[in-house]
């Protein structure tokens, strides 16, 4: 099994197309009323991305933030019809907790658990790229909420492993929103009709993501000032 969680990069895996990748580029607008129509997913317009932003540096304050320098607009709430009004230099955000959640975790261990994952059969759901250097797997609603549980049930201590889960009240970056000094959210794997309405439960990605987290990890050197 360890062969299988050898060093890849996001190149080396299948970019589904968007933006560049497609003869006309894709706007936030034409985004968010494929997201909103389409998909029947609710979306938020964003703040522009003025400052790079980190998740562990958000001016919002919270830890492991999935949008970070990237917040709703105030007075503004979800739309679930054809969005309108998001400027060109708007971000597009997906408030989780209602269509879905969404599984966090550092790009090499998402990555090398999703070759595991495809190999193995498993159906995996959408998944998006963040420039922040993570890789978020969106999982059935409510599994914030169940998290410590399951992954305790497997084996694991939640607080070991660099995985988080946003649910109800956070918000994520959607395609093609451009992280300030960073670059553009992307699709690893897009939505599709089998899987929009329907993502798959997370009890189904948790094992493999938590053991390629945890290897992870343990290849990585402790910073020299934590010693």
């Amino acid at each position: 099994m360890d062969n299988l969680f050898g060093e890849l990069r996001l190149g080396s895996l299948r970019l589904a197309p968007l933006g560049a990748r497609r003869r006309t580029r894709v706007t936030t607008s034409q985004a968010a009323a494929e997201y909103t129509g389409r998909w029947g997913w609710a979306v938020v317009v964003g703040e522009p991305a003025r400052a790079a932003g980190t998740p562990e540096r958000c001016h919002c304050g919270t830890p492991r933030c999935a949008a970070p320098g990237l917040h709703p607009v105030p007075g503004t709430g979800p739309a679930t019809g054809p969005a309108t009004g998001p400027g060109p230099d708007a971000s597009v955000l997906f408030p989780t907790g209602r269509a879905f959640d969404v599984l966090d975790v550092p790009e090499q261990a998402g990555l090398q658990a999703l070759v595991r994952l495809e190999r193995m059969g498993t159906q995996v759901g959408p998944v998006l790229a963040a420039p922040t250097g993570r890789l978020q797997f969106l999982v059935a609603a409510g599994t914030a909420l169940r998290l410590p549980d399951l992954l305790y049930r497997m084996g694991w201590d939640d607080a070991a492993l660099d995985l988080a889960c946003h649910g109800e009240g956070s918000f994520v970056a959607a395609p093609p929103t451009v992280l300030a000094g960073l670059g553009p959210v992307r699709w690893l794997r897009r939505p599709t009709r089998d899987n929009a309405g329907c993502p798959p439960e997370a009890r189904l990605l948790l094992g493999t993501l938590a053991y390629a987290c945890h290897r992870g990890r343990e290849r990585t050197p402790e910073p020299a000032w934590i010693a």
